[in-house]
């Protein structure tokens, strides 16, 4: 795992070490998986494209780590954290990514519309914002069913310029549905800074004038983020949606080949000093825990991601009487629609 210094910014009062010791697990395993998958472009293994979220587990963790199992999450493109941190198996992740048999969505779903039903996750999108719409449907079907679960989308910053968004949003507001919206505010929309394409304040803002109250956070504070998640999830779970904005830092490029010319090294280098997983251990070593034993876990996480990777490229391709399984049929559209 790629380690860096950081500042280790004050440990909140009573804060539970164990609590933090196990996000800090799920942190390193996260960032060893993306660089697994990041590595499995140049041996061609994976012939599309790859969005990283190495610089952003701290939200995956912070807010999909506090859902529980029945909840449903939405993601992005940018979603292998996410689907991890729901509770996704890394080898069936791997083998999805790379098209074989064993992938959580049988090779088909890829990076971009990995899914995993099985524990929630509805699925990542490769369409920015259209994982809104669908968070807010989810949500609807769980109202008139009368479930007790709710829906968590999160997006990145770009997404608030699409029509997803209002669209959304306002539904969900109209008939009070149990979404949490988290804004990823990463500060770029692929290579554009977001702030030169985003008129007014912000994403909260936005939220704020359809009447849906909205919390900032330092995304890369993983205790940060559960706190405020938490504290969401209790007016979400009564049919209030609400909206959180996690302000953090991708530390890659847009996919796993760009090399990110739009940016220099220096802020490269300053947002390296907020890495969360270099926080996240900042803080476990002011509460007592050994650095070796602190290292131990991250070369645990590479080793569990390096397994899962041999075992993905030595899995079979799916079976081809499965290419057309999942899939609807309406028949010829011709005669259905002439």
């Amino acid at each position: 795992m790629t380690a860096r210094t950081a500042e280790s910014p004050g440990a909140p009062p009573n804060f539970d070490r164990q609590r933090l010791l196990d996000q800090y697990r799920m942190m390193c395993r996260i960032r060893a998986f993306e660089e697994a998958a990041v590595g499995a472009i140049a041996d061609k293994l994976v012939l599309g494209a790859i969005h990283p979220s190495i610089g952003q587990e701290a939200v995956a963790v912070g807010v999909c780590g506090t859902l529980d199992r029945a909840d449903i999450l939405l993601s992005t493109h940018r979603g292998h954290g996410h689907t991890m941190a729901k509770g996704a198996d890394p080898v069936a992740m791997m083998c999805e990514l790379f098209g074989r048999a064993g992938g959580c969505c049988s090779g088909k779903g890829g990076s971009m519309h990995i899914a995993d039903f099985e524990v929630g996750m509805l699925g990542a999108n490769g369409v920015v914002g259209a994982n809104i719409t669908i968070a807010a449907g989810a949500a609807h079907a769980i109202k008139l069913k009368g479930e007790d679960r709710v829906v968590a989308c999160l997006f990145g910053d770009g997404a608030i310029n699409r029509g997803p968004f209002l669209e959304g949003l306002n539904w969900a507001q109209v008939f009070g549905l149990n979404v949490l919206f988290v804004c990823e505010d990463n500060g770029f929309a692929a290579s554009t800074r977001t702030q030169a394409m985003t008129a007014g304040p912000g994403p909260a803002a936005r939220a704020e004038s359809l009447g849906i109250p909205a919390a900032e956070v330092d995304g890369n504070d993983v205790l940060a983020v559960e706190a405020a998640t938490k504290e969401l999830l209790a007016d979400v779970r009564r049919g209030k949606p609400r909206f959180l904005v996690a302000k953090t830092y991708r530390l890659t490029g847009h996919t796993g080949v760009d090399p990110a010319p739009y940016r220099t090294a220096e802020e490269v280098a300053e947002a390296w000093t907020r890495d969360p997983i270099a926080r996240a251990r900042g803080l476990l070593e002011t509460a007592g825990y050994a650095g070796d034993d602190l290292a131990a876990i991250a070369d645990s996480a590479q080793r569990e991601m390096r397994a899962a990777y041999d075992t993905a490229r030595a899995a079979p391709w799916p079976d081809s009487d499965l290419a057309y399984a999942d899939v609807q049929d309406v028949g010829d559209p011709r005669m259905v629609a002439f």
